[in-house]
């Protein structure tokens, strides 16, 4: 399997562990396969009797093909193993009679981002080598609160790699902080900025783009690589646990096989999502993808109307990690329903203008997917409030934001379909707001939100989340945006 950039008209091709170790193309574009393999029913029917480890070892094989098959089964038993996934990782548990909660938070960090991250270590380690790679990987990250920690925590201490995480002061929350500034690991660094996620995506961007840095981190032994899902070894991972689902399914009796399904995926950088549709067009038997937005709905309107159009209010809301205005993974799907030189184009209008309209052509080739919904703040808490009252269902503030678009979805269309909910994150990350929206009243300040969320429902706090006022705080840096390269040669 080769890969080219979105961007690349002459189609110069890549190996996987080449892009893995890379990150980000030359030309700024994100790498994308030169095909989709095939998922067949024979083969769904196969990994329904599989593991989680066995069946993410075998989707991946079709892409990553300069990999062993021993290599991925070892890599992804050590990366979904009991002890980092508790109780097993990506459950899926019936909520209602049609919607189903796809629990991607049960790794070592309690967000979806661990289903990628506790594995991308791996596959970067293996890629050094594949590759002939004398030098140390610094992989630069730009979070809206959960790839931070998740990216930390699964690179941390890890030979010939450093990380730096760049997060936005005031656009995570209070755990999600926490669980960053008190990262352990030799190899780690953490930084806030002064501005919104966008700012440090767009600064992590430059970097990459930026010759002459590249050349100084090159002299210093250095090169760069990335852990956001710009990086196809991030994305790549995300497209099993929508195969995996449609199994559980077909094991709980839910389905037969042939039987189509909607997924609603709360959406900030597309990746989630747009792993659902590499799935379902490998075959998997998948209906409407569902983007569902918070009030930063820049994606609702792309959908609705085929421009996409950054310029406007910044929403900070209690599902910070769709506070973003720039997609980057809608590139990949702008991609694959033109081709390069279309993409490259609409991407230098993003840049230039902030914006930029697609052909009727592709709105209606997006449209035949995807549907796109939002959930203002005070329906995100009354959803929240609702599945807990009436289903006795304990949901994050960005789970509550997808459930909330995924009725929305089922009240226009009434299509009678089985609903796949992902479910990005623990409750208990975002305690403070669970609670509120649960109660009314605002919760006891900092960790003793979790205590009190705790209290109230009777359930317990996520293993992972447990006992973080304690922890050291060690990284404590607060930067203006244009200062992040400085940070990035400090670090070295």
């Amino acid at each position: 399997m080769k890969y080219y950039s979105t961007r690349d008209e002459n189609k110069i091709e890549f190996d996987s562990a080449q892009i893995i170790k890379q990150g980000l193309a030359a030309d700024g574009g994100l790498f994308v396969p030169e095909t989709l393999p095939a998922i067949t029913e024979e083969e769904i029917n196969r990994l329904c009797g599989m593991t989680y480890p066995e069946r993410a070892a075998y989707v991946l094989s079709k892409f990553l093909t300069d990999y062993t098959y021993d290599e991925l089964v070892n890599d992804c038993k050590e990366a979904y193993s009991e002890t980092s996934f508790d109780g097993g990782a990506a459950p899926l548990k019936k909520v209602t009679d049609n919607i189903f909660s796809l629990e991607l938070w049960h790794g070592p960090t309690a967000a979806f981002k661990d289903m990628a991250l506790q594995i991308m270590p791996r596959l970067l380690s293996r890629a050094l080598v594949k590759t002939g790679e004398i030098n140390t990987a610094l992989i630069l990250v730009a979070t809206s609160g959960d790839t931070g920690k998740a990216a930390l925590e699964g690179y941390k201490d890890i030979d010939r790699i450093k990380i730096i995480v760049f997060y936005p002061v005031d656009g995570v929350s209070q755990v999600q902080k926490l669980q960053m500034a008190t990262q352990t690991g030799n190899n780690v660094k953490v930084c806030a900025i002064k501005g919104n996620f966008d700012d440090a995506q767009t600064g992590v961007k430059k970097i990459f783009s930026d010759n002459d840095a590249k050349a100084k981190l090159l002299e210093n032994k250095y090169v760069l690589s990335s852990a956001n899902s710009i990086n196809w070894g991030r994305l790549a991972p995300q497209i099993v646990y929508y195969i995996s689902a449609y199994c559980d399914l077909i094991n709980q009796k839910e389905i037969k096989y042939g039987e189509t399904v909607n997924v609603c995926v709360p959406t900030g950088n597309f990746g989630n999502i747009f792993a659902a549709y590499i799935a379902k067009n490998m075959g998997l038997p998948l209906n409407k993808l569902i983007c569902a937005s918070n009030s930063n709905n820049v994606l609702t309107e792309f959908l609705e109307t085929g421009t996409y159009d950054r310029n406007r209010n910044f929403h900070l809301t209690m599902s910070p990690s769709m506070d973003i205005l720039i997609s980057s993974n809608l590139e990949r799907l702008i991609y694959f329903s033109s081709d390069a030189k279309t993409t490259a184009s609409y991407m230098a209008s993003l840049n230039k203008d902030g914006k930029y309209t697609v052909s009727n052509d592709i709105k209606d080739k997006i449209s035949e997917t995807f549907s796109g919904y939002y959930a203002s703040e005070e329906e995100t808490a009354t959803t929240l409030k609702k599945f807990y009252t009436d289903y006795n269902y304990l949901a994050d503030t960005h789970t509550s934001v997808a459930l909330n678009c995924a009725e929305k979805y089922i009240a226009k269309n009434n299509d009678g379909k089985k609903m796949i909910v992902a479910s990005t994150a623990s409750p208990y990350k975002f305690a403070a707001d669970v609670y509120k929206s649960i109660t009314g009243s605002v919760a006891p300040e900092g960790t003793k939100a979790l205590d009190a969320l705790s209290e109230l429902t009777g359930t317990v706090i996520t293993i992972p989340l447990r006992g973080l006022s304690e922890k050291e705080v060690r990284f404590t840096d607060i930067i203006e945006a244009s200062d992040m390269l400085e940070e990035v040669y400090k670090f070295m």
